[in-house]
């Protein structure tokens, strides 16, 4: 399936919210690693900024929380290291948050 030709304009305005989405995520996992912002807040949230996040970048934002142990937690829970929030199922946003969601 072709994508449909998009002009210039709507070509400048889709990149301009894909850069203000990077551009949230990166604040928003700023915030987490500098304590600011509770892993709970995180998964409550609905919107694209957040569902688009794989859930090893998330948990390796958390204090005391590197690339490592954000992947051994991850195979820990059985949740794959490719899936993003969005794919998060309850029980694994359950058993994330019973571990990790006392942090702030």
């Amino acid at each position: 399936m072709a994508l449909p030709p998009l002009t210039a304009e709507q070509r400048a305005e889709n990149l301009a919210k894909a850069v203000a989405l990077r551009q949230e995520r990166t604040e928003l996992l700023a915030q987490l690693k500098n304590g600011s912002l509770a892993l709970e807040d995180v998964l409550e949230r609905d919107d694209q900024a957040v569902a688009r996040i794989r859930v090893q970048r998330l948990l390796a934002a958390l204090p005391g929380i590197g690339s490592v142990k954000a992947e051994q937690h991850l195979s820990e829970f059985g949740i794959s290291p490719s899936r993003r929030v969005q794919g998060l199922g309850a029980r694994q946003k359950e058993a994330l948050l019973a571990r990790f969601g006392s942090r702030t």
